[in-house]
């Protein structure tokens, strides 16, 4: 194929990439940087500082971390089980982790906001075995849960994607010399490991310190995180100014966020697909 066929096929993502992600990027640049004059300033940005945007800030900051720590937890030893295993990427238990990616992600979230209200299915089941009922709904609790069910596949298939590429011989010869099976593990995958728990810790954090409609739905708009005042100054409070301004201080942690990736997987040996 020669090059101008190339840049033919190109054309569409190229134009796809211009109108859905150049143009927004520039005009939040563009909102977050001038006031409602057009003149140039640093407010929107520094409103950060505000006491009620750094606790909404923090709070998110915080949720993600523990989301984040729990996917790991979550998501390593399962990814060995499926290594060990010798489960393959074709496989049903592989499909099963990719499947909720496929369904809409406000219709799972609203799912367990059916679970978890006080007069949901767990409190009535609860109820029926005459149990003391749960009180989890519009709790930090709660959007934690929701970030780690919706976020928990992306910690999954980098981890297992990077592991099933690790060679069977390695392993065997540290058992050889000795290495016991937590030695093995520490040693070894875990080091070769490295460039898809950077990549699932990058996948899980950005998604849930940005997101809103968790919050939402979990928190019952009682729990205010960044991510739910940005969309409120869009929405509600009609300034794109500030919530341009607020959205770069979040464009900073992703840009971090990215270039940790970019330096511990710079093959792209974590990536998930």
């Amino acid at each position: 194929m020669n090059r101008k066929a190339t840049r033919f096929l190109a054309g569409p993502y190229i134009v796809w990439m211009i109108g859905f992600t150049i143009i927004p990027l520039a005009m939040i640049l563009f909102y977050g940087l001038t006031d409602s004059q057009g003149q140039f300033t640093l407010a929107n940005v520094a409103a950060i500082a505000t006491p009620e945007h750094r606790k909404a800030l923090f709070l998110s900051l915080w949720l993600s971390l523990v989301s984040t720590v729990i996917c790991l937890v979550l998501a390593y030893p399962l990814a060995l089980i499926l290594r060990n295993k010798n489960v393959g990427k074709g496989s049903f238990i592989v499909f099963i982790f990719i499947l909720p990616m496929w369904m809409n992600f406000l219709l799972r979230t609203l799912a367990w906001q059916t679970l978890l209200e006080r007069n949901g299915v767990i409190n009535g089941i609860l109820s029926f075995f005459h149990l003391p009922n749960i009180a989890i709904i519009n709790t930090p609790g709660a959007i934690i849960l929701g970030m780690v069910y919706n976020f928990l596949p992306f910690m999954v298939l980098p981890i297992y994607n990077v592991l099933i590429k690790i060679d069977d011989d390695v392993i065997n010869a540290a058992k050889d010399l000795g290495a016991n099976s937590m030695q093995t593990i520490w040693k070894i995958l875990v080091p070769l490991s490295l460039p898809g728990v950077i990549s699932g810790i990058n996948m899980v954090f950005v998604p849930a310190l940005t997101t809103f409609v968790i919050s939402n739905l979990l928190g019952g708009s009682k729990i205010l995180l960044i991510g739910n005042v940005i969309e409120q100054e869009f929405t509600k409070g009609s300034n794109w100014h500030l919530g341009s301004g607020l959205s770069l201080v979040l464009m900073a942690f992703i840009l971090i966020s990215m270039a940790l990736m970019a330096k511990y997987d710079k093959d792209g040996e974590g990536a998930a697909f």
